[in-house]
C-alpha cells in the first residue's frame, strides 16, 4: 500500500525534496506550505499524488484541521514530516522576547501540535512515522545561534521522549540533523539588532550565514533519499546527522562532552550524602 505523507514547509528546500522523493516512490503527499501556489508545478505534474495545502504551522487549530482533512480524505497519515522552519542569528542579549517566541512557535509548538494531532490515528492503526527536522544545532551550538538551537534542542528532547513512548505502539520517530545544505534556509534568515561588543563572536556567524547561501555542500535530494532509507530500515535510528560537516561536528562535540564529564567526574560523584 502506498504511503500517505503530510509534509510541512513543502514548497522549497528539504520539504520539496521529501515531496518529490515520496512521489517518485509512488506515495501520496499532502504538501503543506504558507504559499501553496509555489507547489503548482508539482501538483500539475502529479495531480493524483500531490495536493497542496495552505498551512502556517504556528496556527495550531489550522494544523489540527489539516490533519483531520487529510485523514478524512485518505483514511490515514503514514508519515508526518515536521520540516517548516527558518534560521535566525543573534546573540542571546540581542535576541528579543518576540523573536525567541516566534522561533519556538515555528520550530517547537507547531510541530508538537501536529504530532499530537496525528498520534491518535497512528495509534489506532499501530503504525506510522514522525520525522522531525532538527539540525546539527539541535545537539550543539555556538555564538549567534543560541535562539535557533534552543528551539531545536527543545524539539529533540520532546522527540526523544516521544520515541520512547510510541515505540511499543509501532510508531517510529526520526530526528534529522542536517549540516549545511543547499536550501533557502540561509537566504531566508532573520537577524536581531546588533550590539557592537558581540561583533567578534556573533559577527563571524552573521558573515557565515550571509555569505553561505547557494554554496552549501549538502544536496537536499540525497538527504531525502537518506531519510526514506532510514525510515524503511528495520532499525530506524533515533537521530540521523546528514552531511560530513554535521557528522564531524557532532562526533567532536560528543567527544568534548565525554571528556569534560570525565574530567569532573570525581567532583560530580562527591555530591551524594555520606553513608
Amino acid at each position: 500500500m502506498n504511503r500517505v505523507w503530510l509534509v510541512t514547509g513543502a514548497n522549497s528546500g528539504f520539504g520539496r525534496a521529501f515531496t518529490e522523493a515520496a512521489v517518485a516512490a509512488g506515495d501520496i503527499v499532502a504538501a503543506a506550505a504558507r504559499r501553496p501556489e509555489a507547489l503548482a508545478d508539482l501538483v500539475a505534474a502529479h495531480p493524483d499524488r500531490v495536493e497542496a495545502l495552505r498551512l502556517d504551522v504556528t496556527d495550531l487549530e489550522a494544523g489540527r484541521a489539516a490533519v483531520a482533512d487529510v485523514v478524512a480524505r485518505h483514511g490515514r497519515i503514514d508519515v508526518l514530516v515536521n520540516n517548516a522552519g527558518r534560521t535566525h542569528v543573534g546573540a542571546a542579549e540581542e535576541t528579543t522576547d518576540a523573536e525567541l517566541r516566534d522561533l519556538f512557535d515555528v520550530h517547537f509548538f507547531g510541530p508538537a501540535g501536529l504530532v499530537r494531532a496525528v498520534l491518535p490515528h497512528m495509534r489506532e492503526r499501530g503504525s506510522g512515522a514522525i520525522v522531525q527536522l532538527s539540525s546539527m544545532g539541535g545537539q550543539m551550538s555556538f555564538a549567534g545561534f543560541g535562539a535557533y538551537s534552543a528551539t531545536k534542542f527543545a524539539l529533540e528532547g520532546f522527540s526523544e521522549a516521544l520515541a520512547d513512548e510510541v515505540r511499543p505502539l509501532g510508531i517510529k520517530v526520526l530526528i534529522v540533523e542536517p549540516g549545511a545544505f543547499r536550501t533557502g534556509l540561509f537566504g531566508n534568515a532573520s537577524a536581531s539588532g546588533r550590539i557592537p561588543d558581540y561583533e567578534v563572536t556573533v559577527g563571524a556567524t552573521r558573515t557565515f550565514v550571509e555569505g553561505g547561501d547557494g554554496r552549501q555542500a549538502g544536496d537536499p535530494a540525497r538527504a531525502a533519499a537518506a531519510v526514506i532509507a532510514s525510515l524503511e530500515a528495520q532499525d530506524t535510528p533515533l537521530r540521523l546527522p546528514l552531511g560530513g560537516d554535521a557528522v564531524d561536528a557532532l562526533l567532536a562535540h560528543a567527544d568534548g562532552v565525554r571528556s569534560e564529564i570525565l574530567a569532573w567526574e570525581k567532583t560530580a560523584r562527591e555530591t551524594t550524602f555520606e553513608q
